[in-house]
């Protein structure tokens, strides 16, 4: 018997593909602007400066705003200077502290000043102006960015009678006024004091009220870094507000620091600034 077992080709011949459209082309990921490490900071002006009002356990000095700032931005020992004295005005800071801070070439700045110069006979809004301009300019001049302070009512702090409280009232204006000229013209970031949370609350004072507590500083040093940031600089360590590290000044050191220091220096700016009160108490006198 014999069996048909012929086999049937099979065309398999491969379809084409179905056309697809063009991949569109992917645009590239938009770049990210590095942020501006700070190696190098510099703290200038007068006792806040300094960082009276936030002492370090064992009587071993101040801390204050800028070490605080330093760890936020991570700038080491060598690389952080801090050239400031208590009672500098705006004149200090430009002829004494500035040439030590040009050669340091540090890539921050920043300034408290003006707050002396208010409590002075000869004090001029104008050449406070001047001073800061310079100062500005000459930081400027090797890539540094400066971060200068408005300052708050302090008379709202500082507790006066009440004509004295308008003449201090009446001066920081006027040096808030020659401020914001000079960072308006500059161009500069600056940190507005009296914007600050909590700027008028006791517990950023230190007890003579003149300078902030540790938490007062912390403030200032988060302030600070806020401004940075925003100009485009890194800040690994943001500043906490909790306060630690510092010593928590006793009653009996309270008393001491009154008698010994705040009690002469408002004796020595109490006799250099009743002039200028006397005359806002006669020029309100004089309007009634």
């Amino acid at each position: 018997m014999v069996v048909d077992v012929t086999v049937m080709s099979v065309d398999v011949t491969p379809l084409p593909e179905p056309s697809r459209p063009p991949l569109a082309a992917v645009p590239p990921l938009a770049a990210v602007p590095s942020l501006n490490r700070a190696r190098r900071l510099v703290v200038l002006g007068d006792s806040t400066a300094v960082g009276l009002g936030d002492p370090l356990p064992r009587r071993a000095g101040w801390r204050g705003v800028g070490p605080l700032v330093a760890a936020a931005l991570g700038v080491d020992d060598s690389g952080y200077l801090n050239p400031s004295f208590a009672g500098a005005r705006m004149r200090c800071v430009l002829t004494e502290q500035v040439p030590t801070a040009v050669a340091h070439r540090p890539d921050v700045a920043l300034l408290v000043a003006g707050m002396n110069d208010t409590l002075r006979p000869d004090f001029d809004a104008a050449r406070i102006a001047d001073d800061l301009t310079e100062v500005i300019r000459r930081l400027r001049e090797t890539g540094t960015t400066v971060l200068p302070v408005r300052f708050h009512d302090h008379s709202k702090v500082f507790r006066l009678p009440s004509s004295l409280k308008r003449a201090l009232s009446a001066r920081v204006a006027e040096l808030n006024a020659a401020i914001d000229e000079v960072v308006a013209r500059e161009g500069v970031p600056c940190l507005d004091l009296g914007r600050l949370p909590g700027a008028y609350d006791l517990a950023s004072w230190s007890v003579d009220r003149l300078h902030p507590s540790e938490l007062g500083h912390r403030m200032l040093a988060n302030g600070f870094t806020g401004l940075l940031a925003d100009a485009g600089f890194a800040v690994p360590e943001p500043v906490s507000l909790t306060c630690s590290g510092g010593a928590e000044p006793s009653a009996t050191g309270h008393v001491g620091w009154l008698v010994l220091k705040g009690i002469p220096w408002l004796w020595r700016r109490g006799r250099e600034f009743l002039p200028y009160a006397a005359a806002i108490m006669w020029n309100s006198f004089r309007a009634r």
